[in-house]
């Protein structure tokens, strides 16, 4: 047992005689949202989304293109054989005048799609925020409950040690001393336990943040102004339900989103029906030819039309894209429905969560002040002889899970009030990306 708790003070001194990188909660973040694989792709993805929105408006303005070409032409007749060349050159420009409006439909559709790409992006940023702390949380309650396992070994070592003592001294039976190793050599398995769960906690929290898992860091525990936050802080504005879910669905980015998607689909459902209505447009081309280079402007001729075309039958398939186009307006319309309906069971579900976990946090600090003074007396009480040591054993096991309970229940306090900020759209990501 001494070699167990040897080798954790020696991996202890080790990692400290590695060079460490101290990682607080924000520059974790900052690290997060420049590095985030996912959030990287729809960046780069936007681009293409701008584009859409420039080829769009492209679409109204006139083609223009130019072509050159050199000719070469010999022919057989019954007065001999003929041959010659010549040089030409030819500007011409189509313009769209009226395509049934799918043309100005088009540019809000690009538009929206660019402007809920962004609100998608925004979404993913409060996502990665709230993972990114949630792991972090998760590394600081594992620290946490690794120190308490590290307190309570050497406390169950130092207690071995006493009774080995009385036992000599014929105070105590030979059994306690039995029941004392026991109990001291599975605090240290579950030092050792405690010590793997850090260590992955740490790995989970370094891959997401895409760091070497290899490299040693130390965590800033948040602030007292951060850990010090109550539920009792959203109480009067979760009076009006009502309200509160007005304000998620006017904040939510991802809300924003499926509400532009909607409206693109509405607009695909306006270029759809234009198959069904005439279009015109207009060609103009301006055309020159010469038998050298430098006669290339002496023949030269400009052409103009206007056609009027008239959609009559298509076999169907125009039917068929205004069909598809209502199909997907009635999905993205579910879509928003069904998120709004969501939206409602998040708030109320995570204010709920929220008042349940500050509960179950002054329950648990009650009941480690209750533990730690049922130990003190069961000590005594075997210290003096009218006491078992089962009785001091289990008051020591009760203490121990007082306190893990504790933890458990400051940390879920926090990540239920960093999840209600989500569901409300409040998560704060900007001043990290800076």
């Amino acid at each position: 047992m001494k070699r167990v708790f040897l080798f954790s003070i020696l991996l202890a001194l080790s990692t400290l005689l590695v060079a460490q990188e101290k990682l607080t909660l924000e520059k974790a973040l900052k690290i997060a949202l420049h590095r985030n694989s996912k959030l990287i792709k729809s960046k780069n993805n936007l681009k293409a989304d701008k584009s859409d929105v420039k080829s769009a408006w492209g679409d109204l303005l006139p083609t223009l293109s130019a072509s050159g070409n050199w000719e070469y032409s010999k022919n057989k007749t019954a007065e001999g054989t003929k041959s010659g060349d010549g040089f030409g050159a030819t500007i011409s420009s189509n313009v769209t005048l009226f395509d049934g409006l799918a043309n100005y439909a088009s540019i809000s559709k690009a538009e929206k799609g660019y402007d809920a790409a962004k609100f998608s992006i925004n979404n993913l940023k409060q996502d990665i925020v709230y993972q990114t702390t949630a792991y972090y949380y998760n590394v600081l309650k594992a620290e946490e409950l690794l120190k308490v396992r590290e307190e309570n070994v050497r406390y169950n070592q130092k207690f071995l040690e006493q009774i080995q003592e009385k036992n000599k001294l014929g105070s105590v039976p030979v059994a306690d001393v039995y029941q004392q190793q026991v109990q001291a050599g599975n605090a240290e398995f579950l030092l050792i336990k405690a010590q793997n769960n850090y260590e992955f906690s740490k790995n989970t929290l370094l891959n997401y943040l895409a760091l070497d898992v290899l490299n040693e860091y130390t965590f800033e525990k948040v602030s007292e102004k951060t850990s010090d936050m109550h539920s009792s802080d959203y109480e009067g504005e979760f009076a009006n339900l009502n309200e509160q879910v007005k304000k998620a669905l006017f904040q939510r980015f991802d809300y924003k989103a499926s509400k532009l998607d909607f409206e693109g689909a509405e607009d695909g459902i306006t270029i759809a029906r234009s198959g069904l209505i005439p279009s015109i447009s207009g060609r103009a081309s301006y055309s020159t030819s010469g038998k050298e280079v430098g006669d290339l402007f002496d023949m030269y001729g400009f052409t103009g039309s206007i056609t009027l075309s008239i959609p009559i039958f298509s076999g169907w398939d125009t039917e068929n894209i205004i069909q598809k186009a209502k199909v997907t307006s009635s999905n993205a319309r579910e879509d928003l429905s069904a998120l709004e309906r969501q939206i409602k069971i998040d708030v109320k579900q995570g204010y709920l969560d929220l008042l349940a976990s500050k509960k179950q946090l002054d329950v648990a600090n009650k009941k480690v002040t209750s533990a730690e003074e049922n130990k003190k007396i069961n000590n005594e009480r075997y210290n003096l002889g009218s006491g078992t040591i089962i009785e001091v054993l289990q008051a020591d096991k009760d203490f121990i899970q007082a306190q893990s309970d504790r933890i458990d229940a400051m940390y879920e306090f926090l990540t239920n009030r960093d999840l209600l900020r989500k569901h409300l759209g409040e998560l704060e990501f900007s001043k990290y990306e800076k």
